[in-house]
């Protein structure tokens, strides 16, 4: 089934009640459950058909979890699927142990147990959850949502979550099976989807008072879609990515491309007469797609003031580069790729036997799938400059967890004002060099946040002690 411009258009009206996603409170209470388990949800617009999908409270996305920064999250997951499962707490730089990666730093939680999740949230900043365990299968059903940390004070504003999202359904609304098993978007772009939503829904609309000032988290929990996001001719903002306060600049028009695991906030403001609308739009290459609308709406607001400035996090961004531990990471493999063999539980292996056999099809220096031995052992506190070099002919969006890191250079040219970040696009042919202090301790994964990617191979890890 192929993406189209009809299956995208929004035609009915919500309320703005009923179309954004609840919120767990911020209060002190012991333990916070959180259940993985079936549900339904409509995910197509102009089709009276529900699909079975899976989410945390049985809804897509799960609750938002918000919380202030440096407050502690006490959740108890519970697992009521039919296969474990897991969260990993995406761009939070958390203790090793609570950062739910399966066979690295937790076991999986079995079929109707549970597993206690507990930790600080050091940096303010938009992050998100998602399952961390089979994620074609997982995070293809919908098992994530948003986990907001605001700062001290924050900025006088609405405050909205936008969880982008595509899905490959049937007309009847069931998923299209083959993806969850089917090599080809193992080998190529990902899982691409014929249907987006925008928090759940295929005709997300939003009530705004003409002249309110919007603080919008974006955040990208597709497999594999790139969105390039834009607001019509309306001036937006970006103020943080990845949680982390940048420097202001405006949404291109082109729009700002969102890679799958990036977040983008976007402070907007609305202007118009009741009844207008203003489009969050897909910026397709097939033209333009409207992902969400909103509506103005009630009396104008007087607001003249600009965008704020975000306190900074507490990282710690001075970068010793002169005693820097290079940490280099080749991406080989895919469709159409070079690599004709690579090492797989410590043995060579060629390509046609990785893809046969094991389902694998791309490497990270040679070394295909999850390795036995660290990519590198790094002293806490030291340096760690890792470059990203893409040899393939696809993009890829590369995550390091536990840290957010510093983008240097592109292609040899630096990068003025490099964002901190925890998710980079490297598009086919580029090397982007990155860096960042290794004051975290334990045990850390580096992979593509393309599910499919992933799974077929595109994943490694390092150790800080």
């Amino acid at each position: 089934m192929h993406l189209t411009r009809r299956q995208f258009l929004k035609t009915s009206v919500l309320a703005a009640a009923s179309s954004l996603v609840p919120a767990i409170g911020r209060t002190a209470d012991p333990v916070r459950l959180l259940t993985a388990k079936p549900g339904q949800a409509r995910l197509m617009d102009g089709y009276d058909v529900t699909t079975p999908i899976w989410g945390f409270d049985g809804a897509v996305p799960g609750p938002v979890l918000r919380l202030r920064r440096a407050e502690t999250l006490d959740l108890r997951l519970v697992n009521g699927l039919t296969q474990s499962t897991s969260v990993h707490w995406h761009g939070i730089r958390n203790v090793n142990a609570m950062d739910g990666v399966p066979g690295l730093t937790q076991e999986p939680v079995p079929v109707g147990e549970s597993f206690d999740y507990a930790f600080a949230t050091p940096d303010a900043g938009t992050y998100w959850y998602h399952s961390h365990y089979n994620s074609v299968d997982q995070l293809t059903r919908g098992l994530y949502g948003a986990l907001i940390v605001e700062e001290d004070e924050p900025p006088a504003a609405r405050d909205i979550p936008l969880i982008l999202d595509d899905w490959l359904l049937q007309e009847d609304g069931s998923f299209v099976e083959h993806q969850f098993t089917s090599m080809h978007p193992r080998t190529h772009g990902g899982g691409m989807g014929n249907w987006a939503t925008l928090n759940g829904d295929p005709n997300l609309k939003i009530n705004v008072p003409p002249g309110e000032a919007l603080r919008l988290r974006l955040i990208n929990a597709a497999n594999a879609r790139v969105f390039p996001v834009g607001i019509g001719d309306v001036d937006a903002t970006v103020i943080a990515l990845d949680g982390q306060p940048c420097t202001h600049h405006q949404v291109p028009e082109e729009g700002l491309r969102i890679g799958p695991g990036q977040r983008a906030d976007l402070w907007v403001r609305f202007e118009g007469d009741v009844g207008d609308e203003r489009n969050l739009l897909f910026r397709h290459r097939e033209g333009d797609v409207v992902l969400g609308s909103f509506v103005l709406a009630g009396e104008p607001v007087t607001d003249t003031s600009d965008a704020p400035k975000l306190p900074d996090n507490p990282l710690q961004k001075k970068l010793g580069m002169a005693e820097a531990v290079e940490l280099p990471i080749r991406m080989e493999g895919g469709a159409m790729g070079q690599m004709r063999e690579a090492v797989y539980k410590g043995q060579k292996v060629d390509i046609r036997t990785l893809v046969r056999e094991h389902g694998l099809a791309w490497s990270f220096n040679g070394v295909a799938g999850l390795p036995e031995r660290p990519l590198g052992r790094v002293a806490r506190g030291r340096t760690v400059s890792m470059p990203f070099i893409n040899d393939t002919r696809w993009p890829h969006t590369m995550h390091v967890h536990g840290h957010h890191f510093q983008l240097l250079q592109k292609n040899g040219a630096p990068i003025n004002d490099g964002p901190w970040r925890d998710t980079v696009i490297v598009d086919p042919g580029d090397r982007i060099d990155v860096a960042f202090v290794a004051d975290n301790p334990g045990k850390w994964l580096i992979h593509c946040h393309m599910a499919e990617h992933m799974a077929a191979g595109m994943e490694t890890w390092f150790e800080v002690v």
